[in-house]
């Protein structure tokens, strides 16, 4: 529920992890319209490239709309859809990516028109033929429908969470969010776990009493990952938008923390 949690380091880095180490066929998926992702993987001048290439984003995944064209050479004519199952991927290091962009905040969407359950028709009619084994789709911190059409495809979500009251508070809310979502759609959505992320000092007090206090919580208790964490680094945050993987990282305790907690599920779409 509050950006600035290290969702999108997460994401990015089990992703690499998974398909890194462990050789799995993993799908990247940018749902959120500031698209850090993305910044993350490719440069200002690479995106760009892109965009005039005609390269598709997660805006051909939602915009349905036929859009009529006037040109003075050939005259009138619409711009159609694309089909899901056409969608192309970009390979960047060891993920495909399907990038963000920032056009989202522009397009009208609202629940009940069917375009909710775009990602999953994506996932259905082109990652899972494909042979993808794992999809991570990086969503926005808060409710909306780009993360409606998120949970929606997925069968889990995991949940970065600072070790302070601010972010504790918010994972009460997102919570009860996630199950009205779940029950209306109808889905079987599971919790996968709370990963603690940006962790200073692991014998800080704050962190100490964060896991204390989930650790008795009557519902978090069981889903925290008590002894997997993620540090917070400045060499990592000062050099996301160039180098965004841990595992090409010189610090060992980061890379550590991300081999060991890795734990590879039997291969369906996240």
């Amino acid at each position: 529920m509050k950006g600035g949690v290290g969702k999108t380091t997460l994401a990015l880095n089990v992703a690499d992890c998974l398909a890194r180490t462990h050789n799995k066929k993993v799908a990247v998926i940018d749902v959120d319209p500031q698209f850090n992702a993305t910044q993350c993987l490719f440069s200002g001048e690479e995106y760009i490239a892109l965009l005039k290439a005609g390269a598709d984003t997660v805006l051909d995944v939602f915009d349905t709309e036929i859009r009529p064209i006037a040109s003075a050479v050939s005259g009138a004519s619409n711009s159609e859809p694309k089909e899901l199952s056409k969608i192309v991927l970009q390979k960047k290091e060891s993920l495909w990516t399907l990038p963000g962009n920032i056009d989202l905040y522009r397009l009208e969407m609202t629940t009940g028109e069917g375009r909710e359950f775009s990602i999953q028709r994506l996932v259905e009619e082109n990652l899972a033929p494909a042979g993808f084994d794992y999809v991570i789709i990086d969503t926005p911190p808060t409710p909306s429908v780009w993360m409606t059409s998120a949970l929606i495809a997925s069968d889990y979500y995991v949940i970065p969470v600072k070790p302070d009251p601010l972010s504790l508070i918010g994972i009460d809310l997102l919570r009860t969010i996630i199950e009205r979502r779940r029950k209306s759609y109808g889905l079987k959505l599971k919790c996968l776990g709370l990963v603690f992320t940006m962790v200073e000092r692991p014998d800080s007090t704050i962190f100490t009493d964060a896991k204390a206090n989930l650790s008795n919580n009557k519902f978090w208790k069981d889903y925290v990952f008590k002894d997997k964490y993620l540090p917070k680094r400045t060499d990592l945050a000062k050099n996301q938008l160039s180098q965004p993987f841990i595992l090409k990282m010189d610090d060992f305790e980061l890379r550590g923390h991300l081999t060991q907690s890795t734990e590879v599920k039997p291969c369906h779409p996240l």
